[in-house]
């Protein structure tokens, strides 16, 4: 089996493309530069590198190598719409036509270009299964009563502000909201939610924002 992966940052793309060695499949991975590992080179049968920018260069590396499915691991930060990069044509083009920015919205519409020129999408979990949440407690021990109320809450905002498309997470503490995330990205939030509460407990809650984002957005939490 043959695809291309295209790697943003963290542990996901790394995971990913042992699972697929593993399974002996042949990966192409397009790294961007600006976030992927270069680990990314010794698990990948051959490695491109491209800025978060360059949508066409994108299209040019999978045509040429015979690319017509690929999975999108890692992230890519959100605020890089706001940093100096400089995107390419066809990206402004794409951004052009978007009312909003968001990360659905953002996503959603390179997926789609994707789609339009051939590419069809993978489910990036498939190589990652033993890895994903299960249903009830993953813990040593069982959340708290007080804990379980806290979740509670934190689960009814985090599902709003993901139906919004604002954030997937919150840091909740005695049934108050401490931070929500947003583009800065669940870490960052958790550190200012840190200071925030000042050494009371937090409880994070993370969720998915649609079932069909599982496909290039997958929730992730970890040490």
């Amino acid at each position: 089996m043959r695809y291309g992966l295209i790697a943003g940052n963290g542990r996901f793309p790394l995971l990913a493309l042992k699972t697929a060695r593993e399974l002996g499949h042949e990966v192409v991975a397009i790294g961007i530069a600006e976030e992927a590992s270069r680990e990314i080179e010794t698990l990948a049968a051959r490695t491109h590198w491209i800025s978060v920018g360059a949508l066409g260069k994108l299209i040019g590396i999978l045509k040429r190598e015979g690319i017509g499915e690929v999975i999108l691991a890692g992230q890519v930060k959100h605020a890089s719409i706001f940093s100096s990069i400089r995107p390419d044509w066809r990206l402004v083009k794409l951004l052009a036509k978007l009312d909003t920015r968001n990360t659905d919205s953002l996503i959603g519409s390179v997926v789609q270009f994707l789609e339009g020129e051939g590419i069809r999408l993978m489910d990036s979990t498939a190589l990652l299964k033993p890895l994903l949440a299960t249903v009830g407690p993953m813990t040593r021990r069982k959340p708290s009563a007080e804990e379980e109320k806290d979740i509670a809450y934190g689960r009814r905002i985090a599902n709003t502000l993901a139906g919004l498309d604002v954030g997937q997470s919150v840091a909740i503490s005695q049934r108050a909201c401490v931070a929500v995330e947003a583009m800065e990205g669940t870490d960052a939030m958790l550190r200012r939610a840190a200071s925030i509460a000042a050494g009371k407990p937090l409880t994070l809650v993370k969720v998915a924002r649609r079932r069909r984002h599982l496909l290039f957005d997958v929730p992730v939490a970890g040490l």
